[in-house]
């Protein structure tokens, strides 16, 4: 899930992204262009019914390729992407547009 908070000055969007966690994960984090891929820059946390959810600011007028890592090692996507890309591995990577 998506939540997209703009700026006074339409130039930056907070953008909270929450998943849902079916798979009882312990951790997770979220990965994408914005942060070079990175499982260590954008821990979420875990919220009571065991989801998770970070919030970043993002310069808005772009799209952003994302993912979530849950206990490090599985990558899935966002069931409620703004859309999806294949990337280079033949999976798709999921997409939020500010």
């Amino acid at each position: 899930m998506l939540i997209k908070n703009y700026s006074k000055s339409g130039k930056i969007c907070r953008v909270t992204f929450k998943y849902i966690n079916s798979e009882s994960s312990e951790n997770a984090a979220l990965v994408g262009e914005f942060n070079n891929w990175s499982v260590q820059e954008n821990p979420m946390k875990k919220l009571k019914n065991g989801g998770f959810s970070v919030t970043i600011s993002l310069q808005s007028g772009n799209s952003y390729q994302f993912r979530y890592v849950l206990d490090g090692k599985t990558w899935v996507n966002d069931v409620e992407a703004d859309s999806y890309v294949t990337n280079q591995y033949g999976e798709e990577n999921s997409i939020v547009t500010v």
